[in-house]
């Protein structure tokens, strides 16, 4: 989650889906990003590893849309047995990956491939499982997509796609003191330029995936509520959530909301999001699996 989304948002490039998760214009600032849901959102991945419906853990895995690793890391903590293909768009995300790989001592076990999956579907091979987190909303054209992923897979084989219901929110409702609701108002900004520009965000993926061919065995949603205090990574988060969405946000936004969203921003001013001890971290994640007959 990407996705690394985030998975919830390319609303620069719009790479995300086309091979790898893109959140802002500057690689390395996705980068870290990416970084970010990894860390905070790990255990909320892990647990949708485990749910997956699987009788015997798959071998042969692909992670569409991979960006830093945080699904790729995952999927080999949780199947020990495995080895992932890894595809992005960036060759900055796929160059992190493969550090990590290495640093982890799981260069053996990851192949990267830089693709961008709206234009060249790569060889894969014939995996066990294909996981697609806060991808597949970005494909230019996600039913041609499911339907390459389908023809993909091994018989028997599971694809799970997993989204963000948008971007997180941190702050209390009466936040800041002197604009309370400042985020709502972001979101609500956000949303109606996604609507416009990232059509399938938000999809119900169920009745895609089943005319794409696949048996969905499985939906569920994960309620993520993370508190500040559990993590020091949870303020960098929210900062770099917030500035993301001023992106697509600002011009909607009156100037006192901008104004207020700024000094947020602002890691030198004493508003900083950085120095606030109330932030919390709420979102949903949906997983859908679907298996090949």
């Amino acid at each position: 989650m990407n996705q690394a989304a985030h998975g919830h948002a390319a609303h620069h490039s719009h790479q995300h889906g086309r091979g790898g998760p893109g959140h802002m214009g500057d690689s390395g600032d996705q980068a870290e990003m990416l970084d970010l849901d990894a860390d905070v959102l790990a255990e909320h991945i892990a647990s949708i590893t485990r749910w997956l419906p699987l009788e015997v853990s798959p071998r042969r895995l692909v992670d569409l849309g991979c960006g830093t690793g945080a699904g790729t890391f995952a999927l080999l903590a949780r199947f020990p047995e495995a080895h992932v293909t890894a595809v992005d768009t960036s060759a900055e995300h796929l160059r992190r990956l493969r550090e990590k790989a290495c640093a982890q001592g799981l260069a053996d076990r990851v192949r990267t491939v830089q693709a961008d999956l709206d234009t060249t579907w790569p060889e894969l091979g014939i995996p066990d499982l294909v996981w697609a987190s806060a991808s597949m909303h970005h494909m230019a054209d996600p039913d041609r997509t499911l339907r390459q992923i389908h023809d993909t897979l091994a018989p028997g084989g599971l694809l799970a796609v997993v989204e963000l219901a948008g971007f997180p929110r941190f702050l209390p409702a009466d936040a800041p003191v002197e604009r309370p609701g400042l985020e709502e108002r972001c979101h609500a900004a956000s949303d109606r330029y996604h609507t416009e520009h990232v059509p399938h965000r938000g999809a119900d993926w169920g009745p895609k995936l089943t005319a794409a061919g696949f048996a969905v065995e499985g939906e569920r949603t994960l309620v993520v509520n993370i508190e500040g205090s559990r993590s020091p990574a949870i303020g960098r988060y929210a900062l770099g959530s917030l500035r993301r969405m001023r992106d697509t946000a600002a011009d909607a936004l009156c100037a006192e909301d901008l104004a207020a969203l700024d000094r947020l921003l602002d890691t030198d001013s004493a508003h900083s999001v950085l120095r606030r001890t109330d932030l919390t971290v709420r979102t949903e994640r949906s997983v859908w699996a679907a298996r090949r007959a």
